[in-house]
């Protein structure tokens, strides 16, 4: 509908409520229209006539209200998109810390290792370097103080002390001592006594045979003397 048929429209609308007006204004006895008819003619009239400039004014608020949702709903999908990205960054970045920490454990114990196999290495140098066995004269008898200070001069100064732990509770650094029940013999009660003979055959007269056979014995079983001391204190035997 064109504007101006909108207003005619409008017009004879009001015209039309007036003339009632004016019919029952008779009727009632009034001789005079309705001032109340006269404005809603009026105001009929104002509203049909709508500005064309309005009309625009509403479809350029529409479009921009579309507008602000589709970018409001652009700005949602790249947040999710760069949370996302955030998301796998961090899952990459704890990944990446992770086989660095790996490595990382890995060359230290690598490091442990080689540090382990050097002290071995060192005490078994050490070992080598004490007198040996042979290296004292014999005698038709020896003190406990002699037998000692053999010891001494045979087992590594660190191992010593658990050394003398065990030779002391074995035979009191009696080198011809002998268990009447089982036959052990010696300082360190080798059982039987014969297997000493791997160190001489001076074994049941010869402290320092006994010293080398017993040394020889816990470092090959338990480790060194201070290992074979921590087993026969636990088990009282060795």
């Amino acid at each position: 509908m064109s504007r101006i048929s909108v207003r005619g429209f409008a017009v004879a609308s009001a015209t039309a409520v007036t003339t009632v007006g004016a019919v029952v204004g008779v009727a009632s006895g009034s001789t005079a229209p309705s001032d109340d008819f006269e404005a809603t003619a009026a105001d009929a009239t104002l509203l049909a006539d709508i500005p064309m400039g309005q009309q625009a004014q509403v479809q350029v608020s529409s479009l921009t209200q579309q507008a602000d949702a589709q970018a409001a709903a652009a700005d949602a999908t790249a947040k999710k998109s760069a949370e996302e990205a955030a998301r796998l960054q961090a899952a990459k970045t704890a990944k990446a810390k992770k086989a660095a920490a790996d490595e990382a454990a890995a060359e230290a114990a690598a490091e442990e290792k080689a540090e382990r196999e050097r002290e071995e290495a060192e005490e078994r140098a050490s070992r080598d370097e004490v007198r040996s066995a042979t290296s004292f004269a014999a005698q038709a008898s020896y003190t406990v103080a002699e037998v000692q200070a053999m010891a001494r001069q045979m087992v590594p100064a660190d191992q010593f002390q658990c050394f003398s732990n065990i030779v002391s509770h074995e035979s009191s650094w009696n080198y011809r001592a002998q268990n009447p029940s089982s036959g052990a013999y010696g300082l360190v009660q080798a059982l039987p006594g014969s297997k000493m003979s791997s160190a001489g055959a001076d074994w049941q007269t010869n402290p320092a045979t006994q010293i080398k056979w017993g040394l020889s014995y816990m470092d090959g079983r338990y480790g060194s003397p201070c290992g074979a001391w921590s087993f026969w204190q636990a088990n009282n035997w060795y």
